[in-house]
């Protein structure tokens, strides 16, 4: 794992950063989520005297209560955070584990998945909260929950996004505990509905007073264990109390004169962007025909998700292979037609070597501390089970796991037996949490979107890495998060695009040049920051897809 690590750090540049001392701090504190409740109650931390960390917990509670279809206290998530006053990055690995019944990968074949409790990883999140406020925050966790609880107890709106998650997800919530509370009369509520969710309020203000050793080892840990013996789950005692959230190095590498720091292990994400972008590092995309460059991408895109289903993993408990080595990448590159597209199936492996839903959220403060942080309980509505004694909507991780290897999961993802179900193991993931961090000007982004999150944040990292334009104006931030995006994951062997995203003489080309394209509806929501680090100007955006809002405040 050691040697892993230090290959994180992939100098495609070696161009130095103006270091700390020399940078303009932030003018204003700004809080970016997909739920305006939810940016408000990180924005009312941050008001109250608390830091970018505080603001994040606040965040992430928050949202867990109004947008109950993508995380949540049932699930976990990933926390990129910039720690200012030590200049140092870290990530919290929150992500959830699998419990020790669920065994190992050809024994949990025979259970569920997606739907109810035997899907549920043991979840990671309320661990990952604490340690971001006892370590890193400043406000005393009942401050930082006060939002959560509230919303919790007085209920949401139901919106538009809700309702269409809903009534996909329509039939799985129509359980018992799940239906009175998500449901009315076991259709989707109308618009304006108020959701109230009085169980998980009192679960919260026990997390409030005890941390997350009461949701580990206390009540909250002895009232859903009761559930889950009762209904069928397979989290025990033993699963919770040996959780630990885990202080990871972020994956950090050069492209283009700027450090690109994001999500490590068990998260792909990092990983899979450092090969793609290290594939094609001599080549000038920006300044190429734009099918050329698409051309490219998609080719080097392919590879590296290739590598991510074959090889990676939790690197806890599997060895990785060393995929960023340097003659490696060259050799992966010289794999690539320039004319046309290589089928998936003629790509072996190299012997030397998860919106559906989910969400993200960026903040930043004054100091210049930065959080990016990518949450997730997988499906919409995760399992659509819910806990009665708790009222906690748990998580469908367990497809994130290779539980069948070699065919699909949910997201299309054929993985093979590194990522296999094994007690305590932490399941792959496709969060990546991201800074794009440049000598004048920073970016923070993240977003939902399964197996395509990767590919989102790349598109918009180079958009910003290859503009020589002003993107410090809202407009061009919305611009950023709101363009079209294209997909490859190497199987399904297909491009997935969103419309506009091709032109038509570009479809006409790439066509010619042998890739399969499937048009997608829209996909993602994705939450961006971006600091101009010579005037002190902060600039956010909401993506246009979702309703989330970008705040800002002295």
């Amino acid at each position: 794992m050691r040697k892993i690590l230090a290959l994180f750090l992939l100098c495609l540049s070696v161009q130095p950063l103006l270091s700390a001392a020399e940078t303009t701090l932030p003018h204003h504190n700004m809080v970016v989520s997909a739920h305006p409740l939810a940016s408000q109650a990180g924005m009312q931390a941050l008001q109250q005297g608390g830091n970018a960390f505080d603001a994040a917990a606040a965040v992430a509670l928050s949202i867990g209560v109004v947008e109950p279809m993508g995380s949540g206290i049932g699930g976990g998530g990933f926390f990129l955070l910039y720690i200012a006053k030590e200049d140092r990055y870290v990530m919290l690995d929150a992500r959830e584990t699998s419990p020790i019944l669920a065994g190992h990968g050809e024994v949990y074949q025979t259970q569920s998945s997606i739907n109810g409790p035997q899907a549920a990883g043991v979840p990671g999140l309320l661990a990952g909260v604490d340690h971001l406020i006892e370590k890193y925050g400043r406000l005393p966790r009942e401050m930082n929950t006060f939002h959560a609880i509230s919303l919790a107890r007085g209920g949401f709106a139901v919106d538009k996004h809700y309702q269409a998650v809903a009534n996909w997800r329509k039939k799985a919530l129509q359980n018992n505990m799940a239906r009175h509370i998500y449901l009315r009369n076991n259709q989707v509520p109308p618009l304006g509905t108020n959701i109230q969710q009085k169980a998980l309020a009192e679960t919260l203000v026990r997390f409030a007073q005890a941390g997350a050793d009461d949701f580990y080892r206390g009540e909250t840990a002895g009232r859903l264990i009761a559930d889950m013996k009762r209904d069928g789950g397979l989290i025990r005692e033993a699963d919770l109390a040996a959780y630990r959230v885990i202080e990871r190095e972020p994956v950090r590498f050069f492209y283009q004169d700027f450090e690109w720091v994001s999500a490590s292990l068990p998260s792909s994400g990092g990983l899979v962007l450092a090969e793609t972008l290290g594939i094609l590092q001599d080549d000038d995309l920006s300044n190429m025909p734009k099918t050329q460059a698409t051309h490219l991408l998609i080719e080097a895109m392919k590879l590296a998700y290739r590598d991510r289903n074959a090889h990676l993993a939790d690197a806890d408990q599997v060895n990785i292979p060393d995929l960023l080595h340097a003659p490696r990448l060259k050799k992966l590159r010289q794999r690539i037609n320039s004319q046309h597209s290589t089928p998936s199936s003629s790509v072996q492996a190299d012997p030397s070597g998860a919106a559906v839903d989910t969400t993200h959220f960026s903040i930043i403060d004054q100091e210049g501390n930065m959080v990016s942080a990518t949450l997730s309980i997988n499906y919409g509505f995760g399992s659509a089970y819910v806990s009665p004694s708790t009222g906690i909507l748990l998580n469908d991780e367990m497809d994130d796991f290779a539980t069948k290897p070699g065919q699909a999961n949910a997201y299309g993802l054929v993985q093979g037996k590194a990522n296999a179900v094994a007690p305590h193991k932490r399941m792959l993931s496709s969060m990546s949490p991201t800074f794009i961090v440049g000598k004048d000007k920073t970016m923070l982004l993240g977003t939902p979107g399964g197996s395509r999150i990767i590919s989102m944040v790349l598109l918009s990292g180079l958009a910003f890495v290859q503009d020589e334009h002003d993107l410090t104006t809202n407009h061009a931030v919305q611009t950023l998060v709101n363009q079209p995006r294209f997909h490859h994951q190497y199987l399904p062997d297909v491009v997935q695009y969103e419309a506009g995203a091709f032109s038509a003489d570009m479809l006409k080309s790439l066509q010619h040049q042998g890739h399969q394209l499937q048009e997608k509806r829209q996909y993602g929501n994705m939450q961006a920051i971006i600091w101009d680090k010579q005037t002190g100007k902060v600039t956010g955006a909401a993506d246009s897809r979702g309703q989330g809002s970008a705040l800002h405040a002295q």
